[in-house]
């Protein structure tokens, strides 16, 4: 999972490299006589990203790349919780050519992310974690009159039909709702179970079973542990509050054995089947490796479950029907969908699409989208006269004569 978090980030770096393409305006000829109007897409100044813990090197690549490619220079902030892996990342950028003074680190935590919010000189800011502290940075930082983009907490449902392909889709299940211990914000911690879908619980049981629980660079590991003390004990919280609310405990992964690492942050797979709206397993984004079933009788019972939760930062559905997809994809209310692949997170030529409570601004990180919240637009209108051109006296209306 630490290489992919390199390599995808690393396509939006090849992403940037074709800025000359990405950052073209338009022209209209002659929309009056003699009058041209074209747009440039100039770069604001200085700009900054605040960035999570899950992902230490793939989301600061989304950030500083296209920032700095369009022509700005920029401040990161990581997370104190692992900020290394961002300082190589700035000493690479360094040796790769970008000059001093254009890609800037700071450390910290609250007081940094208000000192970025507040200052005069950065005009826009990029922000990846929690609901609490993006809705924090936010309102701050648009209050400063900064744009701001803020891609935050998320409940991402799976919807699974009894036509899908079964083994394909325990495989895709168990990868999404269990890697990286749960810990992304793409994690898949809610599957829907339609009609005879709901008798395959065992099957994910089972497959969850295969999965091995070890220290992240042990060979072969599909579980390492969570980020921290903290983050152990508040996940074993939410799944005693599971039990507590009602839900079936399918498969307890609390406490697992883990040779050579005893007292590591280790959770393993954890799967709830019964839960409803209103549990704290279901309600709250638990980040860990926690997976809830709910049952359904048709899709549409399914998409309208979905539609329900505030959160939209992806979904998916699994399904052998085109025209099943078809209907999904169409009345989802959520940014980013997956048919049969269940982290739909997009590659960089396109933009990271999350909608709803999950993001607040209107324009997403990299792809399109990117260039234009990096950049201003200006709008030129032109016309040029020589000395034989004749003048046809004053014009007192808005027309262009």
């Amino acid at each position: 999972d630490a290489e992919g978090d390199v390599f995808r980030g690393l396509e939006v770096v090849e992403h940037a490299a074709s800025i000359g393409n990405l950052q073209l305006g338009e022209l209209a000829n002659n929309v009056a006589s003699g009058v041209d109007t074209y747009t440039l897409l100039q770069p604001l100044g200085v700009c900054a990203g605040i960035t999570p813990f899950n992902f230490p090197a793939m989301i600061p690549l989304w950030m500083f790349p296209m920032a700095i490619a369009t022509g700005n220079t920029f401040v990161l902030k990581p997370s104190e919780q692992d900020p290394m892996v961002t300082m190589r990342l700035c000493e690479l950028a360094l040796e790769a050519g970008i000059p001093p003074g254009v890609l800037n680190v700071i450390h910290g935590g609250e007081m940094a992310v208000n000192a970025i919010c507040d200052h005069p000189d950065i005009k826009a800011v990029s922000f990846v974690g929690s609901t609490k502290v993006g809705t924090h940075v936010y309102n701050r930082a648009t209050l400063n009159g900064k744009r701001a983009q803020c891609m935050m907490g998320a409940k991402n449902h799976a919807i699974i039909l009894p036509d899908a392909n079964k083994e394909q889709t325990l495989n895709a299940i168990a990868g999404a709702s269990f890697g990286a211990a749960g810990q992304r914000c793409m994690a898949l911690p809610v599957v829907v179970l339609v009609g005879e879908a709901q008798k395959w619980i065992p099957d994910l049981v089972a497959k969850a079973q295969t999965l091995k629980i070890s220290g992240g660079t042990e060979k072969g590991t599909d579980v390492g542990p969570v980020i921290s003390c903290a983050a152990l004990s508040r996940i074993e919280g939410l799944i005693e509050r599971g039990i507590a609310d009602g839900a079936t405990l399918e498969l307890d992964g609390r406490k697992p054995q883990v040779a050579g690492y005893e007292k590591g942050n280790f959770v393993g797979p954890t799967i709830f089947s019964g839960v409803k709206p209103g549990m704290a397993i279901y309600d709250q984004e638990i980040f860990g490796p926690v997976l809830s079933l709910v049952g359904a009788a048709n899709l549409d019972e399914a998409i309208e479950f979905i539609n329900a939760n505030p959160n939209g930062n992806g979904t998916a559905v699994f399904t052998q029907s085109g025209a099943a997809a078809r209907k999904f994809q169409e009345e989802i209310d959520v940014g980013q969908v997956g048919i049969n692949v269940p982290v739909p997170v997009p590659v960089p030529l396109f933009s990271f699409s999350g909608s709803r409570a999950s993001k607040l601004g209107d324009l997403g990180p990299y792809g399109k989208q990117v260039i234009l919240f990096y950049t201003q637009t200006k709008t030129v209108t032109a016309r040029w006269f020589d000395d034989s051109t004749a003048s046809h006296g004053v014009n007192t209306t808005i027309s262009l004569k």
